[in-house]
């Protein structure tokens, strides 16, 4: 497929997991893709790969909780490239506590990193979008966004993400953007291999018991994500708009 002939993609949190599966699913559908994260080096390990691929790359390093460093690298893409089509905000960190234990850093951090960023990367990606008439964001949440115990920073976070989407799309409509959103479930990542070990378990164990409460009795895998995503960021879901999709396997 070539849905993304001609596209100019940027990937934020790019260098593991969801993030870089869709840079991947994105380049191969034809994007030239912009894969940012904090850590330059491991950007431009999945860029050198999707370039390896046969593909179009290149791995940024941006803080994007820095409005300035989120401006300047939106900026870079634009005057390389010509043009921004799609903005995928996946960047985001865990710091799970339960309530009575968690320090305030924790709680600013998973906000700062997880809400307040995708507020500064769609508002700088917006000016080139709505100049251009045509953008597709896609942000992601998370089905923890419906609660989640240990987890009142981040679930907080990504119910926040869901209320930016939807408002985020009333306002860009007009101008030819569409903003969706994407909740995952349990995906077999490197964050959540963390959130294993940090409840004593290990990755293989505690995906084990997510699936045996899973309608389809397993974890997902970061490329099932990134399918979804490249959905909603084509032209095939070009009436598709303020809607988060819930990808967890049937759970409830």
């Amino acid at each position: 497929m070539t849905r993304f002939a001609d596209r100019i993609a940027v990937v934020t949190g790019g260098a593991q997991g969801i993030g870089a599966a869709t840079a991947r699913r994105l380049a191969a559908e034809g994007a030239t893709v912009a894969v940012v994260d904090l850590d330059a080096g491991r950007a431009g390990t999945v860029a050198d790969e999707i370039v390896a691929s046969g593909g179009r790359a290149v791995g940024l390093g941006c803080d994007v909780t820095d409005a300035d460093a989120v401006t300047a690298t939106t900026a870079r893409v634009v005057e390389t490239y010509g043009a921004l089509h799609v903005l995928v905000n996946n960047a985001g960190i865990t710091r799970d506590n339960l309530l009575f234990k968690m320090l305030l850093p924790e709680w600013e951090s998973v906000l700062t990193t997880n809400l307040t960023s995708m507020f500064l990367c769609c508002q700088a990606a917006q000016e080139h979008m709505v100049a251009a008439r045509y953008g597709r964001i896609v942000n992601l949440s998370s089905r923890s966004a419906l609660g989640n115990r240990g987890q009142v920073n981040y679930a907080a976070a990504k119910a926040g993400v869901q209320g930016l989407t939807a408002t985020l799309a009333v306002e860009l409509g007009p101008f030819g953007v569409t903003v969706n959103a994407v909740a995952p479930g349990y995906v077999a990542t490197a964050m959540t291999a963390a959130t294993a070990e940090r409840v004593g378990s290990t990755p293989a164990e505690h995906q084990r018991m997510v699936a045996e409460h899973t309608p389809l009795r397993r974890v997902a895998q970061p490329e099932e994500i990134a399918s979804v995503i490249a959905f909603l960021a084509s032209d095939d879901a070009s009436y598709v708009s303020g809607q988060t999709l819930y990808v967890n396997g049937g759970a409830r």
